[in-house]
């Protein structure tokens, strides 16, 4: 089992590609914390999966709860081995009408809650002499695309941090990557009617949106020491929608 003994925490662990990743590491061997605000999902997922697996309510743009999530990864793991950066939300509509409540909403959970994860993981990683990060971006966040100007701009800022974190700390042993979905089968979608769904799949070069499962097992290897090499880097795992992109 390639995360054997692993102690890791996913933000936004409770649904969606989350889930996905909290359940491939639990089956790789890892001791999981859910970072969510699910009450509901979150503690039914931990109590679903067994002793390797424990909710912490924490919003991630809260540094105290962020604060308090790492201590709790201290007190019930001993510490941090590795981080899926996972937590966020979206929102779509013309820039012009995009209420600054909301564009600060998605800014605050998707870019600077990514950031003070990072930050707290980091001080943990560092003393320990070692860790791993992942970063959940976008294909958005390497090209425009109407009326999702907050969530494009976050995820963008999403790549780059994580090639600036990568720099920093790669030789305090702490690697950073990003993985980049495209439009993947989540709850994030579920406001969408079956037409745009089905315009959205075509999209991609495989002709498909992908599935939670697909993009959980490349933050597994990410986060894996089968990726020893790999810092700084994104991988995209998109079904072939950006390959034709400039």
């Amino acid at each position: 089992m390639r995360m054997a003994e692993r102690r890791v925490i996913v933000t936004g662990g409770a649904s969606g590609i989350g889930e996905a990743t909290v359940r491939d590491l639990v089956i790789q061997g890892a001791r999981v914390i859910i970072a969510d605000l699910d009450d509901e999902r979150g503690p039914g997922l931990a109590e679903e999966l067994g002793e390797q697996v424990t909710y912490q309510r924490t919003d991630v743009a809260d540094e105290d709860s962020v604060t308090a999530l790492f201590d709790a990864a201290e007190a019930t793991l001993g510490g941090v081995d590795g981080l899926f950066n996972n937590a966020g939300i979206g929102h779509i509509g013309p820039s012009a009408q995009h209420p600054l409540t909301d564009w600060q909403r998605v800014i605050d959970i998707n870019l600077t809650g990514a950031f003070l994860v990072a930050k707290h993981a980091i001080a943990r990683m560092e003393a320990a002499e070692g860790g791993a990060i992942v970063n959940c971006a976008s294909i958005l966040g390497n090209f425009g695309q109407s009326q999702t100007a907050a969530y494009s701009a976050a995820k963008g800022g999403v790549v780059n941090l994580t090639r600036t974190l990568a720099l920093e700390y790669a030789r305090k042993g702490i690697r950073v990557n990003t993985v980049s979905p495209g439009y993947i089968i989540t709850p994030l979608l579920d406001a969408l009617d079956q037409e745009t769904k089905d315009y959205l799949a075509g999209l991609h070069a495989m002709g498909r949106m992908g599935q939670p499962e697909e993009v959980a097992r490349a933050v597994t290897f990410l986060l894996s020491d089968e990726a020893s090499f790999i810092t700084g880097s994104q991988l995209l795992v998109d079904g072939g929608f950006t390959a034709g992109k400039s």
